[in-house]
């Protein structure tokens, strides 16, 4: 993106858009959010929009979409099977992501369903940098267990670390080696990942778990929902690439990868997803599992409207103009709230700001569950609905005991 600096010198991000649709909003009393509250159990994820002023919660399923999007849906070829706009999408995917062969699915979390579905059994193990609540949900519900293996320094808070989302490789091979590369079907990579805080991982770790899996002849699975962010920080964080193209990012990453799979809501911001591959021998392991769970194999449960928006939206995600108003408007939020005492985790990543509820609200024990109690506090002061990224979004063991997260954040 263009720098563009006011007269004082200050550096300050500018909307690269304009609004042509608007939404009436409301902010009810403070009396009636705190019924709110009680009503839905201090959990911000059960409030009723129509007692939120501005719901930050999250922009998954939510988000705006283009004017090139919308106008793309007026041209859906509505049919069950070879619909047009399917082969639109297809052909998106290969030009964007640089896999041949594509799967459709309603979401990103039908993705995972189906990988785990397809490859994992009784005692299976995924080692990945880190978990998404989904991902894991799906793994163990199959049988499997995962392993997270980020560096000591992705658990960091405050650090200028810029790749937090990095894989241990030592400890990748360690686990592979205790465990036997047999009972490990796939490695599982989270671009900018999301418990953490949006962070990113560098084509250099990417590398270096691609010569792993090659070693034990190990599938690489790539989550590329938050692809597009990942390789705008690499641009501006990893020296190789400071030079390189968007469109030239993207297809590096997604070549060191077997299977790419992602949510719409997040790589194009239209409602669906896909799995992809180069394999004739994946996508024929993957391919009866589609009309099974999400639809036939060419619109895989999304509509063709939205089809052809997502195709126009993965296009878009080459624009960098476009990817960069995220992180470069939540890295100016991190640092202006940063430089007024508010505990943040830094550098900033993707997704959102997210406030340190541990160190904010030390008075308050895990136990009793930090993050969900500022998220809550937030809502009642102001109005607005953040999202707790903490133990509340954590997933009981197998005995259904609590398990409590590593980070307690509100985004």
């Amino acid at each position: 993106m263009q720098e563009i600096k006011f007269y004082n010198g200050e550096n300050i991000p500018l909307e690269l858009h304009k609004v042509r649709v608007v939404q009436k909003l409301h902010l009810v009393p403070i009396e009636r959010r705190l019924e709110a509250l009680e009503e839905g159990g201090f959990n911000t994820f059960r409030l009723n929009t129509k007692d939120v002023f501005l719901d930050m919660l999250t922009d998954s399923g939510t988000n705006a979409m283009s004017d090139n999007q919308m106008a793309a849906m007026m041209q859906a070829d509505d049919a069950y099977a070879g619909s047009q706009s399917f082969y639109r999408l297809k052909k998106a995917v290969e030009d964007v992501l640089g896999k041949k062969h594509y799967l459709p699915v309603h979401q990103g979390r039908a993705a995972e369903n189906i990988l785990s579905k397809a490859y994992i059994k009784q005692g299976s193990l995924i080692p990945m940098n880190y978990h998404f609540t989904t991902t894991l949900a799906h793994i163990t519900e199959c049988g499997g267990r995962i392993v997270e293996l980020l560096y000591d320094e992705g658990y960091v808070m405050n650090s200028d670390h810029p790749f937090k989302g990095n894989m241990n490789i030592e400890k990748l091979e360690e686990n592979i080696i205790r465990h036997g590369s047999k009972n490990v079907p796939f490695i599982r990579m989270e671009a900018s990942t999301n418990l953490i805080g949006g962070q990113p991982f560098s084509i250099q770790n990417l590398r270096d778990v691609r010569a792993i899996a090659d070693k034990y002849n190990i599938r690489l699975v790539l989550d590329a929902s938050l692809l597009g962010e990942n390789a705008y920080l690499v641009k501006l964080r990893e020296e190789e690439f400071n030079e390189t193209s968007m469109a030239d990012i993207l297809k590096t990453m997604t070549e060191l990868a077997d299977i790419v799979y992602f949510s719409a809501r997040k790589l194009s911001s239209s409602r669906g997803g896909g799995i992809c591959t180069n394999s004739e021998v994946i996508y024929k392991e993957l391919e009866a599992l589609v009309p099974l769970y999400e639809g036939f194999l060419t619109y895989g449960g999304i509509s063709v409207r939205e089809i052809e928006s997502m195709a126009v939206g993965l296009y878009e995600t080459l624009d960098e103009t476009m990817i960069c108003q995220s992180p470069d408007f939540i890295r100016y939020l991190v640092d202006e709230l940063d430089k007024n005492g508010v505990p943040m985790l830094k550098p900033a990543g993707v997704l959102g700001a997210h406030v340190n509820a541990m160190e904010l609200c030390s008075h308050i024990p895990q136990t009793q569950y930090p993050a969900g109690s500022l998220a809550a506090a937030l809502f009642l002061i102001s109005g607005i609905r953040g999202m707790e990224r903490g133990s509340v979004s954590n997933q009981r063991d197998e005995y259904g005991n609590e398990t409590y997260a590593d980070m307690e954040l509100v985004r």
